[in-house]
């Protein structure tokens, strides 16, 4: 990197710290984000992405499990929960959500991913009893369950903690967390748009506690609604500032907020093409202690996630398959994708495609395109 090149755009002095591998600060990340050179910061995201993996582009084969859509939160961000007695709410029962687990198409799987919404009434029997029964019938598979939200939701309704709950859930089969709930740490935000979901400062301390057992973590952004760039940079380094305690976070993924059919249908319009790849660009840059920045081609698009590519992120998350919670929200990206499609788009970017399990073991690479 030749810093230099960067100073007509007004970031030299970023580059010389990205050069020399020193920290950014919250003045260099609001920076980031009010400067109208967007390819120059795509440019020193991905040196900073190429140093840390080169042409490697992860992705898993994994499968979603939306165990129930009924939610005592009412988030006005959110199409997919419902009311408790809504005509439209449902809990799977474990067994429906082990036939699900079994449909996947693809022959082959290494990760469920479960969430769904907080149910007022679900005991902690039900969640072990569904890990439970998923480690029985697919011993090989990684179990990412449960954001920190439901987490605290579940400890609260059986009357324990979060640590005693994660440990009965770890006990049951639980391999990981994923990263959702974590929405903008702002209280601002959290006020106006799900004033009744778990507080930021409580998520960090679900995921703290959760990293403390040996249980790793995703972490989260939901941006392009009401969040202001103090707000984004803030959100970002208090999850950088837990990384550096407790080193316990896998991935980043930035999340598109979607408007559609949510309660903000026609007050917001949701973040551009150009806002998805300056929050990928910016994360990578600002997040220098977590390894691996995902972009979740659910919320993004295919087009939108291989130029992603170059613009910092190096994971297109997986196959998915059956996606309910974006969907719902008006996304117009396919529910799943197959193992064949995902390397093409990878290849396509001209990245080599890294089949991985959720804590990052390699599975299979492919050669180089």
């Amino acid at each position: 990197m030749n810093p230099t090149l960067y100073r007509e755009f007004g970031l030299g002095g970023i580059a010389e710290k990205i050069a020399a591998g020193e920290r950014l600060s919250a003045e260099d990340g609001a920076l980031l984000i009010a400067t109208p050179h967007l390819a120059a910061v795509g440019a020193l995201a991905n040196e900073v992405r190429e140093r840390l993996h080169g042409d490697k582009t992860y992705f898993i084969v994994n499968r979603h499990i939306n165990y129930t859509n009924i939610c005592v939160n009412g988030c006005r961000f959110c199409a997919f929960s419902r009311p408790v007695g809504h005509p439209e709410g449902y809990v799977l029962t474990v067994d429906e959500c082990v036939e699900r687990a079994a449909a996947f198409r693809g022959g082959r799987v290494s990760e469920f991913h479960i969430v769904g919404g907080c149910h007022p009434d679900l005991p902690l029997r039900y969640y072990t009893d569904l890990l439970s029964a998923l480690r029985a019938r697919f011993p090989g598979v990684h179990i990412q369950a449960f954001t920190a939200v439901e987490i605290a939701h579940i400890a609260r309704v059986e009357g324990i903690t979060v640590e005693e709950c994660l440990i009965r859930l770890r006990e049951a089969g639980l391999g990981s967390l994923p990263g959702g709930g974590a929405e903008v740490f702002s209280p601002r935000v959290r006020a106006e748009l799900c004033p009744l979901k778990l507080p930021g400062d409580d998520w960090l301390d679900v995921a703290r506690t959760a990293h403390r057992l040996g249980i790793r973590t995703n972490c989260t952004l939901l941006y392009g609604h009401i969040e202001t760039p103090e707000e984004v940079v803030d959100h970002l380094l208090r999850l950088r500032a837990l990384q550096d305690e407790t080193g316990g976070f896998l991935t980043f993924i930035p999340l598109a907020f979607h408007p559609e059919h949510t309660s903000l249908e026609g007050e917001l319009p949701g973040p551009s093409a150009w806002d998805n790849l300056r929050m990928i660009a910016v994360s990578r840059l600002l997040l220098d202690n977590i390894p691996h920045i995902k972009v979740f081609w659910i919320m993004m698009g295919l087009r939108a996630a291989e130029v992603a590519l170059s613009f910092g992120a190096d994971d297109m998350d997986g196959t998915v398959v059956e996606e309910k919670i974006t969907h719902s929200a008006g996304a117009r990206t396919p529910e799943g994708l197959t193992v064949a499609q995902i390397r093409r788009l990878i290849a396509r970017a001209g990245r080599t495609p890294v089949e991985r399990d959720t804590v990052y073991n390699i599975v299979h690479t492919e050669a180089a395109p």
